[in-house]
């Protein structure tokens, strides 16, 4: 880009924080216009840091969805409030999600400490007010969290309806400085195909499967082969007690099957191409507390390396 063409162009960093189910990934979803962040219903589905970059007319933010604020009871929960912390440097603007749905909580309390102590301007957004009833509650909202952090605005919205989403574009560029683009227009996010994919296919298992299997789910691309036809892939599913595998296979494999045939669709309509998935799903115990394991299935750290 010129010098003359950003002439007043604004750019900058933008990291979308919260609790677990605040709404966060379905935020980063309606503001990229497309399906980067998979979508569940269970805590912490988000695991990684995702980048998704909005080119606007005069401007271009790149907003850093993170995982939900919780306790790190685990290696991987450690390692996931590693990445929270991470998206707090170097960042132009904060965003704060809440579930304005939802009463105030000790975990509302525990998970705000993280911006408490930072000096990047934070705008607390009220999410999910298209469950409300009574609108008053936003106000009520506004005034409890105002007596506990001095947020730079409080902005209503619905991520799932787009109620508000124009004035939180809007607010977001008036806050970001003059500066050139970062990533050239046609770019849209960092993270790699094949890990898109995997985390379609653990969507699907967050979908369809009971409560005691999401967090001891990982998954893994083991071949990723393109032809002129389809693209060929097989991937793993790994738990960690054999009691989850039965769960995901199914009775006579339904499970499974239903999890695989939704996933190739995701798959599909990401790529914009015919796609084979086959899956797999082997027991790993321990794998939450492996750190060899979470590196192999990091997306950052996987090249060359071997899930075992």
């Amino acid at each position: 880009m010129s010098e003359s063409a950003t002439a007043g162009f604004k750019s900058g960093f933008v990291s979308i924080l919260g609790r677990p189910n605040s709404g966060k990934s379905t935020l980063l979803n309606a503001l990229a216009g497309m399906k980067l962040a998979i979508v569940a219903s269970k805590p912490q589905t988000t695991r990684t840091s995702i980048q998704a970059v909005l080119n606007l007319p005069g401007a271009q933010i790149v907003f850093l969805d993170t995982p939900g604020i919780h306790k790190p009871d685990t290696l991987i929960n450690r390692r996931m409030l590693q990445t929270v912390r991470a998206a707090l440097d170097q960042r132009d603007l904060l965003l704060y999600v809440v579930d304005a749905s939802s009463h105030y909580s000790q975990q509302d309390a525990e998970a705000l400490q993280v911006v408490t102590i930072v000096r990047t301007p934070v705008l607390l957004l009220l999410n999910k007010v298209d469950r409300l009833k009574d609108k008053g509650r936003v106000l009520k909202l506004i005034e409890q969290y105002k007596s506990l952090h001095d947020f730079a605005d409080y902005i209503p919205l619905s991520a799932l309806t787009g109620e508000g989403l124009d004035t939180l574009r809007a607010e977001i560029v008036r806050r970001l400085a003059q500066g050139p683009a970062f990533y050239p227009p046609d770019y849209i996010t960092d993270q790699p195909e094949r890990f898109l994919a995997t985390e379609l296919v653990r969507e699907k298992v967050l979908h369809w499967t009971r409560d005691e299997v999401p967090h001891a789910v990982a998954v893994a691309i083991e071949q990723w082969q393109e032809t002129d036809r389809l693209t060929r892939i097989a991937a793993v599913i790994y738990v960690e007690r054999a009691g989850q595998k039965g769960i995901i296979i199914g009775s006579g494999g339904e499970m499974l099957k239903k999890i695989g045939t939704e996933a190739r669709l995701g798959i599909e309509q990401m790529l914009g191409r015919k796609v084979f998935l086959e899956l797999f799903v082997k027991v790993k115990p321990g794998w939450r507390d492996d750190p060899r394991f979470l590196d192999a299935v990091d997306w950052r750290s996987m090249s060359g390396r071997e899930v075992e």
